[in-house]
């Protein structure tokens, strides 16, 4: 069973950056969809970005401009840069792995890594 493990996370000024990163223990090529998503407290787990196994990359309006996922296949490695943060960024965030990119279908998680922007 693959695991994902994500780290890169912390405490950032308004307009900061960030790059999130997600290991898998193994290769998540099985998976159709590797993504990143959040969890803001008082809210519902949303989309931030995903990359497709064609290497097609989606990203979540709110997040366009401001962050880019990318992957290392080589180091079974996700990544997600962010710029310009803000305090409605703070959340839980965690990768996924799934035959598609929406919430209900990724059935891999990573246990989460806190950023607060203030």
């Amino acid at each position: 069973q693959v695991q994902l493990v994500e780290s890169g996370g912390g405490s950032v000024e308004v307009g900061g950056s960030l790059r999130l990163s997600c290991a898998a223990s193994g290769s998540t090529a099985s998976r159709v969809c590797v993504a990143w998503f959040r969890q803001a407290p008082g809210k519902e787990r949303e989309g931030v970005a995903h990359i497709i196994r064609d290497g097609r990359t989606g990203y979540a309006d709110s997040m366009k401009g401001r962050v880019t996922i990318s992957q290392d296949t080589s180091k079974n490695t996700l990544y997600l840069d962010m710029n310009s943060l803000d305090v409605s960024d703070t959340a839980v965030y965690y990768c996924g792995a799934g035959q598609y990119c929406s919430l209900s279908y990724i059935t891999i998680w990573g246990q989460g890594t806190q950023v607060t922007v203030s």
